[in-house]
């Protein structure tokens, strides 16, 4: 008997580079150990599969969660600035710039 098997994709971002790695693995595989077989980690050894969150699609998932044929694993940077924070000052630069414009010249 033949082991099933599944081609799945794993991508990490960096600012200036993008990596797809597309493995055949078995069907009973879960996100760490694709992970682990991508050779990502040894290629990017600021990933820390115990900080760096990881999702499925774009929707977050542990590490030991099995997956599809054809599904895309995502390991994801720490943010950089918090969005939240960064909303606030893109608003009040906004507000700022309104305060000094002329109109009417």
């Amino acid at each position: 008997m033949v082991d099933a098997q599944i081609t799945v994709e794993v991508v990490f971002a960096k600012p200036d580079e993008q990596v797809l790695e597309q493995l055949v693995v078995a069907s009973d595989a879960t996100v760490e150990t694709v992970i682990r077989q991508s050779g990502l980690l040894e290629r990017f050894p600021e990933i820390d599969l115990s900080v760096n969150k990881v999702g499925v699609f774009g929707k977050a998932a542990p590490l030991t969660a099995g997956l599809h044929d054809g599904d895309r694993i995502e390991i994801y940077r720490p943010l950089i600035a918090d969005p939240k924070e960064a909303r606030k000052k893109r608003a009040a630069e906004g507000k700022a710039m309104k305060k000094g414009a002329r109109t009417g010249d």
